[in-house]
């Protein structure tokens, strides 16, 4: 196999640091805007774990639906390409949608909370049950491997909070 540099610039023959952190800005910015979206109009958490959440909802047009989000945490291998991913998936009127919507998530979390916080902070209690909770918080890790690698860039841990609406 031969290998040919198809640039003489030395700028232009890959991606810099700089342009890395911005694409993986940008992605999670996405990916809380398509999430964020989606949990506040459900109508209610009807399963849960740590790395999966299931939501039941309607439609504007009455149409009822279910919704969820699902972390795969085995190791992408050649047997499994899909490893490390989160995959959101919706079922309406009898037909399945998924979509993979983060690769190379090392962690990821989801925790409920209820409505009411805590005395004297703007802490929320943690909720017992699935029908108890009113706020959805995520938290992430992606890596990537860079230069074969020899280096890791990592994004820091990323959080968020999404309050359902309707419950």
């Amino acid at each position: 196999m031969d290998f040919t540099i198809t640039s003489t610039k030395r700028r232009c023959r890959g991606m810099t640091l700089v342009e890395t952190l911005i694409a993986t800005g940008i992605g999670t910015v996405i990916l809380m805007d398509l999430m964020s979206q989606d949990i506040r109009q459900v109508d209610a958490l009807t399963s849960y774990a740590t790395n999966r959440l299931e939501f039941s909802g309607t439609e504007t047009n009455g149409t009822a639906y279910t919704l969820s989000y699902t972390y795969d945490p085995t190791v992408q291998t050649t047997n499994n390409p899909t490893g490390q991913t989160l995959t959101r998936t919706k079922t309406k009127a009898g037909v399945t949608a998924s979509k993979v919507l983060l690769t190379g998530c090392t962690y990821l979390k989801f925790d409920m909370f209820q409505r009411s916080p805590q005395t004297s902070t703007y802490d929320l209690y943690t909720a017992s049950s699935p029908a108890t909770c009113k706020l959805i918080q995520l938290t992430w890790v992606c890596s990537r491997d860079v230069l074969g690698g020899r280096l890791s860039n990592t994004e820091s841990v990323q959080s968020a909070k999404v309050v359902i609406r309707k419950q």
